[in-house]
């Protein structure tokens, strides 16, 4: 029973993390007269007909900044979390470094017949 109510009230906190826009709109449409009359910024100029658009559109902007920010704040910490090692050495052992013979002289690139390689020629 516990375990069944825990995963239904994550799910629920997930989804609604992903909806928070959609829950801003429909807070918008549920208060849109009264966020016309008291809260919208342009309530003062009926011309511009703005009927709390504005107070609309600052709220999705804080809500975009504050989820950039919590992106941002995860990634540090992942980052963190990434970038922080334990302490490791290696041990090299003497009889394991040998040093390899090669039956070939000095080996060196092939001469390449640099005549091949040009800028092609402008007419």
């Amino acid at each position: 029973m516990f375990k069944r109510f825990l995963a239904l009230l994550l799910t629920v906190l997930i989804i609604c993390a992903n909806f928070t826009r959609l829950f801003i709109y429909a807070g918008y449409e549920v208060n849109q007269k009264y966020i016309a009359e008291k809260l919208c910024e342009n309530r003062n100029k009926p011309w511009l007909n703005c009927h709390g658009r504005c107070y609309l559109m600052k709220k999705i902007k804080q809500a975009e900044e504050k989820e950039r920010s919590t992106e941002r704040e995860i990634q540090k910490s992942l980052f963190q979390d990434a970038v922080v090692t334990t302490g490791f050495t290696l041990n090299f052992q003497a009889e394991l470094l040998q040093q390899i013979n090669s039956h070939h002289e000095l080996m060196q690139p092939q001469q390449v017949a640099f005549d091949l390689f040009h800028p092609p020629q402008i007419a």
